[in-house]
């Protein structure tokens, strides 16, 4: 069978891709550590609390330059599903996802430049990038400077609300860094995304 290749994702793209997941692949290790810290041991206790702050800091300064791209080119588009034909889409492509895929049905999406994500990805997406991340970015700033930041805090509720908030985003983040590992091997080969997320070109059969 013909292989096509399709640049779908531009070099800042994949520059951002890469920081922004070994960033959160360190605040997730090190915020194991500090959450347990009498039961874990990859670190001492005072260096993954720093490592976990300047991390933090790398990781919120990442989002917005993915922010400024995305906004600055308009391809800030691809994250914003069609609602005259999202419900039909998501249906579709959450058959494929449930039992198409074991069957060896083709992907009802195909990626394109303009059009780079399903209707569930576009969804899922749409809430992690401009909801939850941002909530977990503001969230541990407040945590990181409490007191200079205690007008804020009172305001959402106190100490107790914003750590709850933050703990809770995330054990979601460890969650779906492991789902995201999982769905990047669902190409046409298992290493089909992860390569074109170094490459740029995805590879259409």
């Amino acid at each position: 069978m013909s292989e096509k290749l399709i640049y779908i994702h531009p070099a800042p793209v994949r520059i951002w891709h890469w920081i922004h997941a070994a960033g959160i692949v360190a605040l997730v290790l090190t915020g194991f550590q500090i959450r347990y810290a009498e039961m874990l041991g990859i670190m001492p206790l005072p260096d993954a609390i720093t490592l976990h702050n300047y991390v933090g800091f790398v990781v919120i300064a990442d989002y917005f330059l993915w922010l400024s791209y995305y906004l600055g080119t308009g391809k800030i588009k691809i994250y914003f599903p069609d609602l005259r034909t999202f419900v039909p889409d998501a249906i579709r492509q959450a058959k494929y996802y449930g039992f198409g895929i074991f069957k060896g049905e083709p992907n009802p999406h195909v990626m394109t430049p303009d059009n780079k994500f399903n209707a569930m990805q576009q969804k899922a997406y749409l809430g992690l990038m401009f909801m939850l991340l941002p909530a977990q970015m503001i969230s541990g700033v407040f945590l990181w400077r409490v007191k200079g930041y205690a007008d804020y805090v009172n305001l959402l509720g106190g100490i107790k609300i914003i750590d709850t908030i933050h703990v809770i985003l995330f054990f979601f983040f460890a969650s779906f860094l492991i789902a995201h590992c999982y769905l990047a091997t669902l190409g046409h080969t298992p290493f089909a995304h992860f390569k074109a997320m170094f490459t740029g070109y995805e590879e259409h059969h």
